[in-house]
């Protein structure tokens, strides 16, 4: 029988590890804001991020969609959409460059709206 010593040992093995510096995903915290800004009761009925990247920059494309509901939702979801767009959001490692309300309808005491945001790593 033969055995074969390659000559190096555990320690020289190339471990998986991520490459640069890796922030955590930001929509958990821009939910948070976007519930905060909307006000209660409001639910989130659809959370989706994706990968997005340009030639200089990496980051989030981000599509949500909530449900603003009781007796005052109409002025609730005049008062989140008024300057969604030039609002200051607080997201750890990454910046709001985008936020945009795609959609809205109301139906009976709930507004829906649909909005979409891009979020980009702050280097």
């Amino acid at each position: 029988m033969t055995s074969v010593h390659h000559g190096f040992g555990i320690k020289n093995l190339v471990r998986n590890k991520p490459i640069g510096k890796s922030h955590r995903d930001p929509l958990p915290r821009l939910l948070e804001q976007l519930l905060q800004r909307a006000g209660a009761p409001t639910v989130i009925e659809r959370a989706v991020s994706r990968p997005w990247a340009s030639a200089l920059f990496e980051g989030r494309r981000h599509i949500v969609t909530l449900r603003l509901s009781g007796a005052r939702a109409a002025t609730r979801f005049r008062a989140f959409a008024e300057g969604i767009d030039s609002a200051e959001w607080q997201v750890p490692g990454h910046f709001v460059a985008d936020i945009t309300i795609d959609d809205s309808r109301q139906e009976a005491d709930e507004w829906w709206v649909e909005l979409s945001a891009l979020t980009i790593e702050d280097w």
